[in-house]
């Protein structure tokens, strides 16, 4: 069915006809709508959901964790401070391998206070042991919502789905939705998992010096190994419903110079500006990590040997050579570029985007730099 949306709309209508046990949350800029039309689902009866207002983002995260725990099928959204709200359970839902799906609408964490996309937030959760996954339009972000439950029971481990906040979040778009019937068929029925209503399982267990580095040897092998599942999800629903998605995309890769690598929304300006220099021979191509963790740096690597690498950053490690995604692309070419753009959801358009582009193919740059300073407030 064609449906006019917003992202945060698609997420709660996915959500609505997956019908979760549990929704466990607390309403942040610019996820909101997320909750707030969620929870009309559940006031006007159209799903079951055990809907938890919690009192902060901890306590939904909290919530989750127990409700996974007893065997319920769970879903929650936040977003910048909430998240980083969250960080300290986010360890635990990794390390105690519950299934759940948490959708983050991208948003930069203060000070200054701030309410538009950058990657601040998702980023800080990068090590946590969660699945990543970036959406770069509504579409996406409505399929990927219904494959991450999928992923998170196949493989144990919570899923992360990430929007660009305001963009996509609040950006309309005309998008494919399924029937419910097809939704729900797709996920199938929850299957069970270890969970603390057997007795003969305990959670929270403590593993110190003799037993520590096992387990996180495990949990780091099966999350490099999830995109295997990942894959295969990805795989039936393309079958299913004829929408294809992979851990990246690229555009005119095999045979370009210069690579341009971004994430979310700003990559369809990337490819935009990417394709009309290509009618004008411009051996220019780009890239867009969709899975950013696990992080598929083998495949990626083959990818771009040889090429020229510009990556482009909406978020920044302090005190870091690069950006976060400049790390961790570095080594993948001798010919590498990382430039820091967006943060606090600074305009980056197709205008943008050829300026940026033109000045890679005409002059020399600099290693590391930020792109769209404003001349009058630089210090």
């Amino acid at each position: 069915m064609r449906t006019l949306i917003n992202g945060n709309y698609a997420v709660s209508y996915a959500m609505m006809q997956i019908n979760p046990d549990v929704c466990a949350s607390y309403p942040i800029t610019p996820q909101t709508q997320i909750i707030e039309t969620f929870s009309k689902y559940v006031s006007d009866g159209k799903v079951t959901t055990e809907n938890i207002l919690a009192e902060s983002e901890h306590s939904a995260m909290s919530a989750c964790i127990g409700a996974s725990a007893a065997g319920a099928r769970v879903f929650t959204a936040t977003a910048s401070q909430g998240l980083a709200y969250m960080i300290e359970v986010l360890y635990i839902a990794a390390g105690l391998r519950l299934p759940m799906i948490m959708v983050v609408g991208n948003r930069g964490i203060g000070a200054p206070l701030l309410l538009h996309c950058d990657y601040s937030d998702s980023f800080l959760a990068r090590d946590s042991g969660w699945i990543q996954i970036y959406c770069k339009d509504v579409q996406e972000v409505y399929d990927t919502t219904l494959m991450a439950v999928k992923i998170t029971e196949k493989t144990k481990i919570p899923v992360m789905v990430m929007m660009d906040g305001f963009y996509t979040t609040h950006g309309e778009q005309v998008i494919d939705t399924l029937t419910s019937a097809q939704a729900k068929s797709f996920v199938g029925e929850k299957p069970s998992w270890a969970n603390m209503l057997d007795s003969r399982i305990t959670f929270g267990n403590v593993a110190l010096t003799d037993s520590n580095l096992e387990v996180r040897e495990r949990q780091f092998k099966d999350l490099r190994e999830s995109n295997k599942s990942i894959l295969g999800v990805q795989k039936e629903f393309n079958k299913k419903f004829g929408r294809k998605y992979g851990l990246y995309d690229a555009f005119g890769v095999k045979d370009a110079d210069m690579v341009f690598v971004a994430m979310g929304s700003t990559y369809q300006v990337i490819e935009l500006a990417c394709k009309e220099l290509r009618k004008k021979r411009k051996k220019v191509g780009c890239l867009r990590p969709r899975v950013y963790r696990p992080f598929p740096f083998e495949k990626l690597g083959r990818e771009l040997k040889g090429k020229k690498i510009v990556v482009m950053d909406r978020a920044i490690s302090h005190g870091a050579e690069f950006g976060p995604m400049g790390l961790e692309f570095q080594n993948m070419s001798s010919e590498f570029y990382n430039v820091v753009y967006g943060i606090g959801g600074r305009e980056f358009g197709l205008e943008e985007a050829r300026d940026l582009i033109s000045k890679f193919l005409t002059g020399k740059q600099k290693k590391f730099q930020f792109y769209g300073l404003r001349a009058d407030l630089e210090n």
